[in-house]
């Protein structure tokens, strides 16, 4: 999930009369399509900015049952995310684009590992909207230079339903989950789009191959599917770890495990990624230091560590508290007592959304006891009500136990 600015650029070019400039709509496309290869997308296909009409009557109904959570961004103009068209009326074409994003290893298994943080395959390379985006770009000048014609091109943080038109365009279809499902590349795509004013060749839209298979809604540890094709994302653990501003809610800790940036169990059982491929583009290769990063490691990240290690990621937009919050609520699920001395630490962070969390780490791996003395001492220093409410609240679950 991404929001704030539009990933949008608007490209106009001198109309080139040249041997590609003559050809047919159809073979136009096909070059287009060689072309995008080229630069390294993976699957490209074509549908019309009216072929998602159903979109919009689910999109409102996931508006008002407030399933949206924080995310503002996306209740802002409704109307525009609906139909191509209300982000730019003169659009005859939409273009959608694939690339392969798959890991090498599944996802699931470092969940195993209580004392290392799990980091969402998307964010653990360089940050895939740059790359994507400067790709789009280049693409589309080859296709004004070529015919003429006018452009926007957009990335996910645009107001466009990307999945419903990558369906309409044949890369695959919404799984129950809502994400895209590719039959080559499983779950493992990013999308992008562009805009063009020519009147292209349509694909066929891709069908539903789910069946009767629901293993992504089974896995999920926050039951975040009230219904299959519909997500609640106030309980996604995605949402909780990085749209979420404030302290993660008590009821989703436990489940959250140690997944400190994201979560891929629902993309990770698909059994269509029995034919997926590992990506092939290095730069959104995961980088080793967050395929399997120390807990402890990371909660000693100050605000320039933080920014310093995460300068090319997609991690780096939550900021140091926000992050380090989450590896604190994977620390007091590691079960490991030794990992207690970097929540003492943090009790006295400038951040109180840092210090709540400390807070509750603690009071998952200290004996009831130790973790009393601390909370007496810290208490009476915390100006901070939504801090204190934690040390209450553990305080009270800790004297309930003993």
């Amino acid at each position: 999930m991404a929001g704030g600015r539009a990933g949008v650029a608007h490209l106009r070019g001198p109309r080139l009369l040249n041997a590609l400039s003559k050809l047919s709509a159809a073979d136009l496309k096909d070059a287009l399509a060689s072309e995008a290869r080229a630069l390294g997308f993976d699957c490209v296909g074509v549908t019309s900015p009216d072929a998602i009409a159903d979109a919009a009557g689910h999109f409102r109904a996931f508006l008002d049952s407030g399933a949206h959570g924080e995310m503002d961004w996306l209740a802002a103009n409704p109307e525009r995310r609906a139909d191509p068209r209300g982000l730019w009326p003169a659009v005859r074409s939409v273009i959608m684009l694939g690339l392969n994003y798959g890991s090498d290893e599944s996802p699931l298994t470092i969940l195993e590992s209580r004392g290392l943080g799990a980091i969402s395959v998307y964010a653990q390379g360089d940050d895939y909207h740059d790359l994507i985006k400067k790709r789009l770009k280049t693409l589309a000048r080859w296709l004004v230079a070529t015919s003429g014609c006018e452009v926007k091109v957009f990335v996910d943080t645009a107001a466009v339903m990307e999945k419903p038109l990558a369906q309409a365009a044949g890369l695959g279809w919404q799984g129950k989950h809502t994400n895209l499902v590719s039959r080559e590349f499983g779950s493992w795509l990013f999308l992008g789009a562009i805009f063009t004013t020519l009147d292209l060749p349509r694909d066929a839209a891709d069908a539903d191959h789910c069946g009767s298979c629901q293993a992504c809604l089974d896995i999920c540890p926050t039951s975040a599917f009230p219904a299959p094709y519909k997500l609640d994302a106030r309980r996604c653990i995605s949402y909780l770890t990085i749209e979420s501003k404030g302290p993660i809610p008590h009821e989703f800790r436990k489940a959250i495990g140690n997944r400190i940036y994201g979560c891929d169990d629902c993309l990770a059982v698909c059994p269509w990624n029995k034919f997926a491929q590992e990506g092939r583009e290095a730069k959104l290769a995961a980088r080793e230091d967050l395929r399997a990063a120390s807990l402890a490691e990371l909660a000693r990240l100050d605000d320039a560590t933080f920014r310093a290690q995460f300068t090319k990621s997609p991690v780096k937009r939550i900021g140091r508290d926000r992050f380090v919050r989450n590896v604190l609520i994977a620390i007091g699920n590691s079960g490991d007592g030794t990992l207690a001395c970097e929540a003492k630490r943090l009790v006295t962070d400038d951040s109180p959304l840092v210090r709540g969390a400390a807070v509750w780490a603690l009071s998952q791996l200290l004996e009831p006891k130790e973790f009393s003395e601390l909370a007496a001492t810290a208490m009476s220093a915390e100006r901070d009500e939504t801090v204190g409410a934690e040390w209450r609240a553990a305080g009270s679950v800790r004297g309930a136990a003993s």
